[in-house]
This record gives C-alpha cells, sequence and structure tokens, in this order.
C-alpha cells in the first residue's frame, strides 16, 4: 500500500480521501483541527498547512500530495501563497508528485468554451493568486525539481454555504420555498461533480501523462442556474419552485454582512454570461466520463436529506439546521 496525503477535508479533499482508500492505499488526511473523513485506512492528523516543516514531515514517503485545501474565500490572497509553498516544498523534499484541485478563476472572464490552452490572464485578485500558484509550480516541474499537476473544476455541485447549488438552493426547494439565485438564472453555466474531481486528481497524480499539465474536470454539459434547480426539484420529487434573481441592490446590501458575498463581486462574470467548460481533453486521454447529471444531483439531495435536522422554519439561516 503506498502512502498518500491529502490537504484538506472539505467537499474535494474528503472525496479523495475516500478514492484513495477505498482502492487500498494508506492515506493522511491534514487539517487545523484533525478532522477528516472516518475510514480504517485513513488517519486524521492537525496540522498548519502553511508550515513547510510540518508539512515535510508528514509528506515524508508519500508518494503523492493533493492540495485540497480550502482557506477561507476572503482570505484566499493572503492564505493561498504560504500553503502552495509549503506544499510544493514538501514534494520537492520527499519526490513526491503534487496534485492541485484548482479553478478556472486564473483565466478570468473569456469568450466561448474554457479549454486548458487559454493564458491565464485574470485582472482580480483571487484569479491572480490561483494564476501565480500554477506558474510557480509548472516553473519548478520544468526546471526537474518536482512532479506536479493540476484539475480545473467549475463550479462545486456539493453541500455547504459557498456552493451555489447548496445551502442556499436545496433545503428552500425541498421545504417548497422560492430559490434566489446571483445574477442571470438563464445563463449556460457548467457545473461538477466533486466525486469526478476526486476522480479525476487520483488518476493524473498516478500516470506520468498527467504531470506537468493542467486538466478540466469531466463535467456535464452545462445548465443554466434555472434548468439546475428545475433538475433538483424533478430528482427530489416535489413541486417546481419559483426562481429570482437577487437585485444588484440587495447583492450589494446583503455582501454587507456576508464576506463570502462580498467577495463574489470578482467572479460576478460567471453568472452574467455563458461559463462554459470544455472538458473533452481529459475525457479523451483518461476515459474518464462525467457523473451522470441525475445522479450527481440525487446524491446532493439525498446528503440534504440525511442531514437536516428540523424543519427550517421561514425566513432562517438554513446552515444552522444542517449537521458538520
Amino acid at each position: 500500500m503506498s502512502k498518500h496525503v491529502v490537504v484538506g477535508a472539505g467537499p474535494i479533499g474528503a472525496a479523495t480521501a475516500r478514492v484513495l482508500a477505498e482502492r487500498g492505499d494508506d492515506v493522511v488526511v491534514v487539517t487545523r483541527s484533525g478532522s477528516g473523513p472516518n475510514h480504517p485506512a485513513i488517519t486524521c492528523v492537525a496540522a498548519d498547512a502553511s508550515s513547510t516543516s510540518s508539512m515535510a514531515q508528514i509528506a515524508r514517503g508519500a508518494v503523492a500530495i493533493y492540495n485540497c485545501a480550502g482557506p477561507a474565500y476572503q482570505r484566499w490572497v493572503t492564505d493561498w501563497p504560504p500553503i502552495a509553498a509549503a506544499l510544493l516544498a514538501a514534494a520537492t523534499d520527499s519526490g513526491a508528485v503534487l496534485a492541485t484541485a484548482g479553478n478556472l478563476y486564473g483565466y478570468g472572464p473569456v469568450s466561448g468554451p474554457m479549454t486548458e490552452d487559454l493564458p491565464l490572464t485574470a485582472a482580480g485578485p483571487k484569479g491572480r493568486t490561483r494564476a501565480q500558484m500554477w506558474r510557480t509550480a509548472k516553473a519548478a516541474h520544468d526546471a526537474g525539481r518536482v512532479r506536479i499537476t493540476e484539475v480545473r473544476a467549475s463550479d462545486y455541485v456539493a453541500m455547504g454555504p459557498s456552493s451555489h447549488l447548496g445551502d442556499r438552493v436545496v433545503p428552500r426547494l425541498l421545504a417548497g420555498r422560492a430559490v434566489h439565485v446571483m445574477k442571470s438564472a438563464d445563463t449556460p453555466h457548467t457545473w461538477t461533480s466533486v466525486d469526478d474531481v476526486a476522480r479525476l486528481i487520483v488518476t493524473v497524480a498516478a500516470d506520468e501523462r498527467g504531470w506537468g499539465k493542467a486538466w478540466h474536470v469531466p463535467s456535464n454539459p452545462p445548465r443554466t442556474q434555472r434548468e439546475a434547480i428545475a433538475d433538483l426539484c424533478s430528482v427530489a420529487g416535489v413541486n417546481s419552485v419559483a426562481v429570482r434573481e437577487y437585485p444588484t441592490a440587495v447583492m450589494r446590501l446583503l455582501g454587507a454582512f456576508d464576506p463570502v458575498l462580498r467577495e463574489l463581486k470578482e467572479v460576478a462574470y460567471q453568472f452574467e454570461r455563458p461559463f462554459v467548460l470544455d472538458s473533452s481533453r481529459a475525457q479523451q486521454v483518461f476515459e474518464i466520463a462525467p457523473t451522470p447529471w441525475p445522479d450527481v444531483l440525487g446524491r446532493l439531495v439525498a446528503a440534504y436529506r440525511f442531514n437536516v435536522t428540523t424543519p427550517t422554519p421561514r425566513g432562517a439561516d438554513t446552515r444552522r439546521r444542517l449537521r458538520r
């Protein structure tokens, strides 16, 4: 059994750890609190992922390190660089492959479907931060000091307050209540399954063809927010609900109290124009197809139904009704 280090236990980190554990590998999950998935093959340790010395010690003997960390959205610019540097150093010292779970922020606004060949030209601070992480790692790879790869996904279909199909959507439609969405409800948008992120990142970390390159995670054809919510209602077996767009003034007001919503201003373009991911390259090279869309949504609905402890009173914050 090989040793694999997964940094982060959010939706992507947890899914990645489970894929590795279920195929028989020894997995070390690193979080600040020492929490993580419950599995006989998974060891959870508490450590600071931005500490070069700590990560070097943990990574000793590992064949791969998976950067699935999730700094607070409003702290990306300050928290990501030291984490990326520490993990790159740990991979360099240990000889492990560094596989990073990335996103599409680095491209910035584009015209047409996004492919891996697009330049990283984002102007916003979050996009520039992610782009620089990739450039630094790629330079080290090209210099022969380390082996790296990155998988890039669109918005995750997952539980949680940061998912556009998560806490603000599923609990409300299960209760038969209207759903409010950011920007346009009718713009085509690619959604990515966290399970497909996990499958691809584990695959490219172990395959030489994946090293030194970025790969787009296999994803289903785009769906507008309105279509995705209708699909969720259908899968859940509930009546369709009204879908309403937050007025700009309301978004601005909510942002004054919610730091995550405030930070979304940088990437509002993702829901103002078509935001379409082309994942054909990874699908063809590694023969990985996206999880069927009804299955992706079915798992999400089942997760909420399992975790919701009491009916959500009208006007309540749905996040308080979810077990963590």
